[in-house]
């Protein structure tokens, strides 16, 4: 073999291996990006820190109507309801319509409707505004499933890891929740929505086409989960769109808490009464 050919030889090599290593790099990192753990110990959980926050670029959530101003609890201020800035021009018309109904009910004194006081199922993507210091969100996370919980009424999101969606789910309150890991994120993709829930802080209704798609992960060095999540339903929005919270680690043992229990017939909540026992 000639000299030259033992050169074109070696260069062949080194551009293969260059090759090889440029394709691998990738699947190296990816290796390296292990799923989330959200409960590193039993007593961890994560409580919201504010509230939904827009995603630059993306079309913007619900904001409150600067005309009426939103005071929570703990402000040493009379409390007002959430009422939506019905001029966002994402809105169909049906929409706008329902909505504006109720702001007028609810500003002419008409106690606004939250799943939290009406103890009833919060939906997706409604499950992540629910907040509170006393009711964290937690995590069982097994091979084939995730379950995300609150300590608060006992709710329970199911998402199943890995597998496709069912060809027709039948409409629930949590619909049907599929998921899979994005190196560090767990990506949950949910439809099958029944209209019962709905979307935000302002009473959005919705139909049962809705679909959301969340990125849940772990940051700021785990003192911090960040959701990231995008919103699409035709016949409600003209566009998808977008929002992300955040939620910060606490260290608290799981205290279940009954929302029907105590005076449940004070305030015109709504909450749901058994009519005969289901045992």
């Amino acid at each position: 073999m000639s000299v030259f050919t033992l050169r074109e030889s070696a260069l062949a090599g080194s551009i293969v291996a260059g090759l090889v290593a440029a394709w691998a790099a990738p699947a190296v990192t990816q290796e390296k990006a292990s799923p989330p753990n959200f409960t590193p110990n039993p007593t961890v959980g994560w409580i919201g820190v504010g509230g939904i926050r827009p995603i630059p670029g993306t079309v913007a959530p619900l904001a409150q109507d600067p005309k009426h101003p939103f005071v929570p609890n703990g402000t040493n201020q009379q409390p007002t309801y959430r009422i939506a800035d019905l001029s966002h021009p994402n809105l169909k018309p049906w929409v706008k319509e329902v909505m504006k109904k109720d702001n007028d009910e609810v500003l002419a004194g008409k106690i606004a409707f939250t799943s939290g006081s009406s103890c009833t199922l919060a939906g997706v993507p409604a499950f992540l505004t629910l907040g509170g210091n006393q009711n964290p969100y937690r995590f069982i996370q097994t091979p084939k499933e995730v379950r995300i919980l609150r300590d608060a009424d006992s709710q329970v999101r199911r998402v199943a890891l890995n597998v496709p969606h069912s060809a027709n789910p039948k409409p629930s309150w949590y619909g049907e929740s599929v998921g899979h890991h994005e190196g560090d994120t767990l990506v949950i993709d949910t439809l099958g929505l029944n209209t019962k829930t709905f979307v935000d802080y302002y009473r959005t209704p919705h139909s049962e086409k809705l679909h959301v798609v969340e990125r849940w992960r772990i940051v700021e060095d785990g003192k911090e989960m960040e959701v990231v999540f995008k919103v699409e339903d035709p016949e409600t929005y003209y566009e998808p769109w977008s929002g992300m919270r955040r939620f910060r680690r606490v260290e608290r043992d799981y205290v279940e808490q009954i929302c029907a229990e105590g005076n449940r017939n004070l305030f015109d909540y709504k909450i749901p009464q058994a009519s005969k026992a289901d045992f």
